[in-house]
């Protein structure tokens, strides 16, 4: 079965950048739309942005916009969530799924983003 790895989490100031990837089976990134997602304790899991299997479309919660972007490389089978101008309520576990139908499936174990104030 098809699974996510998500990487490149960690301790950032406030106002600095990170880029996360997320690499998967050909299988995965060669059928289907691709999300960012981040939790933080207590708290729903929430979208920050989905991209379309070509990567033409992109959309994005509210209060990303302007500051995360979503790329995906299908060749290398690899989504990226560039952020920059970090605050720190981006604090959370970032996760990335596969959009199969109505459910993100394929759901890595998540990385680590801390900013600090």
């Amino acid at each position: 079965q098809g699974q996510l790895v998500e990487s490149g989490g960690g301790l950032v100031q406030a106002g600095g950048s990170l880029r996360l990837s997320c690499v998967g089976s050909g299988d995965i990134f060669g059928h289907y739309p691709m999300g960012w997602f981040r939790q933080t304790p207590g708290k729903e899991r929430e979208v920050v942005g989905r991209i379309s299997w070509a990567g033409t479309d992109t959309k994005y919660a509210d209060s990303v916009k302007g500051r995360f972007t979503i790329s995906r490389d299908n060749d290398k089978n690899t989504m990226y969530l560039q952020m920059n101008n970090l605050k720190p309520e981006d604090t959370a576990v970032y996760y990335c799924a596969a959009q199969v139908g109505p459910k993100d499936e394929y759901w890595g174990q998540g990385t680590q983003v801390t900013v600090s104030s």
